[in-house]
């Protein structure tokens, strides 16, 4: 559950965590001024104003609703798989930890033993391409195959899709929400979120149980993406995606950072191509990312994906030859990951077999002589 402490330092923590205008940094002045939670609750309102905090957060820290969201914790606490994980916890992350204004306490349902793993964060657009999507859960698969946590945020899109990859191999995922976990956001990952907590993984949150989503929170959390991983890999990203917020906090944190290029004249390309002009690692394959990473790793990095057979071209070109198609359905067909599609396709191309019009692959016949 928590460390060894008194339960009723364990109740003062928990409520001036749960105070409003009280955030990670305030919680650690409070604490670091007068020695305990127990005792900085007890103390005057006009010690806290010579700390520099607002009146109003005294009044507030005592409140029935912060009575009520600390008792609830202790509630939730109970079950065998929800642990609460205090900043100067033996169990609170290593990593984490030494990031600015790190989380005061984890609220943490599963395997509070995979927030010790080495981790890599894949994010990316909630409306990503379906290219994109399945370069994430193909790196996602692999990665985790090999040893590796993966650790996104549990929104559509991109997240959704490296959560799914890493649990298809049998690793380990970490889903760092920004709400509280008496929520689950967005809904349609109710069934995700419940795989996540019954796995080896674990659903991560530094809010009180009862935060709703809520924008501004979502932000926040991205610091704790980056800040529990050793690098971040942004798949998919426009300018004004957040995926570029959790890249900036790692670069802070003095993380990896890595993203996939894409098609210049598409809109969510232009994210990650702005990380590498600001100096990402540019990704092609699993192991532009692994390289260096090796030693952290359980077991030999390996492509997680069946090689196609020699034959494999052979097989798209006769299926153009019967009629155009484009990139996701030649995927369905022919039962291959979207790389090696996209990979044969290219080949064939420049061989002068295909062409491209209007989004579909058409076959060139040969001019007869």
């Amino acid at each position: 559950m928590a460390q060894d402490i008194s339960a009723r330092e364990l109740h003062a923590r928990l409520c001036l965590h749960a105070t409003p205008q009280i955030g990670p940094q305030r919680f650690q002045l409070l604490l670091n001024h007068f020695s305990s939670a127990e005792a900085a609750l007890a103390a005057s309102t006009s010690a806290w104003l010579q700390l520099g905090l607002p009146e109003q957060c005294k009044t507030l820290s005592q409140s029935n609703e912060v009575l009520q969201k600390a008792e609830a914790a202790l509630k939730w606490a109970e079950h065998p798989l929800h642990h609460l994980i205090l900043h100067d916890s033996l169990d609170y992350p290593a990593l984490l930890s030494e990031t600015h204004a790190a989380p005061a306490v984890l609220f943490v349902e599963g395997n509070p033993k995979a927030l010790a793993m080495p981790q890599l964060a894949i994010v990316g657009s909630r409306n990503a391409t379906p290219t994109n999507k399945q370069t994430a859960y193909h790196f996602a698969k692999t990665l985790a195959a090999a040893g590796c946590a993966i650790t996104s945020g549990l929104a559509s899109g991109i997240d959704t899709a490296a959560h799914q990859g890493a649990l298809k191999a049998g690793g380990c995922t970490l889903a760092v929400v920004g709400t509280g976990l008496w929520h689950t956001y967005p809904k349609s990952n109710h069934a995700l979120r419940e795989q996540i907590a019954q796995s080896s993984g674990a659903l991560v949150s530094e809010f009180c149980l009862d935060v709703s989503p809520i924008a501004a929170n979502f932000p926040k959390r991205n610091r704790i993406i980056s800040g529990l991983s050793l690098g971040v890999l942004v798949v998919e990203a426009g300018l004004a995606s957040g995926s570029l917020i959790t890249a900036r906090y790692a670069a802070e944190q003095n993380r990896d950072v890595f993203a996939i290029p894409g098609s210049i004249h598409y809109p969510g390309s232009k994210g990650c191509h702005q990380l590498l002009r600001d100096g990402a690692v540019l990704v092609e394959c699993v192991q532009d990312i692994l390289g260096a990473w090796q030693h952290w790793l359980s077991t030999p990095i390996h492509d997680s994906e069946p090689k196609p057979a020699e034959t494999a071209p052979c097989a798209l070109l006769a299926l153009l030859q019967s009629n155009p198609m484009g990139n996701d359905e030649l995927a369905q067909q022919l039962q291959l990951d979207m790389p090696t599609v996209l990979q044969q396709l290219t080949e064939l191309e420049l061989d002068g077999k295909i062409y491209t019009k209007a989004g579909l692959w058409h076959y060139l016949p040969k001019k007869s002589s």
